[in-house]
């Protein structure tokens, strides 16, 4: 269990929930969700962090 990809399974989770909410609700409610994941998911990295380092986001490793 300890090799499970947990940002993989919420990005899953994520879009899930974007797409019940865009089939259900509609582009309105579909851009306000995405908006309050993003703030949801920067305020997380702040509060994990103390800060926000867009670069180490990024999908190419070293």
């Amino acid at each position: 269990m300890n090799n499970v990809q947990w940002t993989s399974m919420a990005g899953m989770a994520v879009g899930i929930v974007l797409g019940v909410v865009g089939a259900f609700g509609g582009f309105g409610a579909f851009l306000l969700v995405l908006g309050l994941g993003v703030v949801g998911f920067l305020a997380g990295r702040i509060a994990e962090t103390g800060e926000v380092n867009v670069l180490g986001l990024s999908l190419r490793r070293k």
